[in-house]
């Protein structure tokens, strides 16, 4: 067997008929849907597979959905790999409970309605309309920093996401990303634009959601990982008593996927990316292209998983 880095994709790898192939192949798909359903009494599989994109995308609708998925795929290979080897994971936001769940650090359906009320959170933080994102491609880390700096006097605005080098996602008060917008396109960038997103997530605006889900987070029982899952904050693997205040922190703190990466690219040559879509693939490549990470989002992803698994 390979040893294997495992990756777990956050909001914006859904889409509506995720699995769809896959769930014809393996009836675990569907089996795990239903197991998530019967955790939050909401019909995940026909959300996924019937309502439309922008049902799919509200954040409380998207996360307990994609999490389902991205165990359902988990759950696949791993009966096909009984001895699969990951020896180490890490997910983008919402995907961090994906691995937990993966390592046997959290119960399934806890992840379910753990990341149900995030959603739930995170929508009623700031009022529609008032905060968002924005992505910003070919400015430097710096660049951003000094755009962010230069458009705080319209409000809050912060790097909220570090995919890869050169794609930078910010997040804050509308005016404030508006603003910071036009800077960074008058600052060199090749693009910025506003994500269809319902509010400024993993920026500090997310701490009026921080005191209700750390309620939540002190309900469950957390186990300690069977791999190392690094977290999102720190890109560091958590002690069992650290790995809630991580959770919590990483509500309202910025992802640096290309540190994720970069912190795990020494543990394995081989990753697999959870889930559906091929978003962290792709972040992958940018950051480091001597790793090999393959999707899973159909049944052709999945058995060249398998077959990258095994080694042949």
């Amino acid at each position: 067997m390979t040893d294997v880095i495992a990756f777990f994709p956050g909001q914006g790898a859904q889409h509506t008929g995720m699995l769809k192939d896959l769930a014809a192949d393996f009836p675990v798909v569907e089996e795990t849907f239903r197991e998530a359903s019967e955790a939050i009494n909401q019909d995940l599989w026909a959300l996924a597979q019937d309502a439309p994109a922008d049902e799919l995308n509200l954040t409380y609708n998207t996360q307990p959905a994609l999490l389902a998925a991205s165990v359902a795929v988990w759950r696949v290979i791993k009966a096909q790999c009984p001895a699969l080897n990951v020896v180490a994971a890490a997910g983008h936001s919402l995907g961090e409970y994906s691995a937990l769940v993966a390592a046997n650090a959290l119960d399934f359906a806890d992840a379910v309605r753990l990341v149900k009320k995030r959603g739930q959170l995170m929508d009623a933080a700031v009022p529609a309309g008032q905060g968002g994102m924005a992505a910003v491609l070919g400015l430097s880390e710096e660049q951003i920093a000094d755009v962010c700096a230069a458009a705080a006097d319209a409000g809050v605005v912060e790097p909220a996401n570090f995919n890869a080098p050169g794609q930078i996602v910010i997040a804050g008060a509308m005016p404030a990303v508006e603003k910071a917008i036009e800077l960074a396109k008058e600052a060199g960038a090749k693009r910025a634009l506003p994500l269809a997103v319902s509010g400024p997530f993993h920026s500090s605006l997310m701490k009026a959601a921080a005191e209700e889900f750390g309620q939540a987070l002190s309900q469950i029982t957390f186990r300690a990982p069977e791999f190392p899952v690094h977290h999102n904050v720190d890109n560091k693997a958590a002690t069992l008593e650290e790995i809630p205040a991580r959770l919590l922190a990483q509500l309202y703190s910025p992802v640096n996927w290309t540190g994720a990466v970069e912190s795990l690219r020494s543990a394995a040559d081989v990753a697999v990316e959870f889930g559906p879509g091929k978003v962290l693939a792709g972040l992958n490549k940018r950051i480091d292209k001597t790793l090999t990470t393959v999707s899973t989002g159909d049944s052709r992803g999945v058995a060249a998983a398998i077959e990258l698994i095994q080694g042949s």
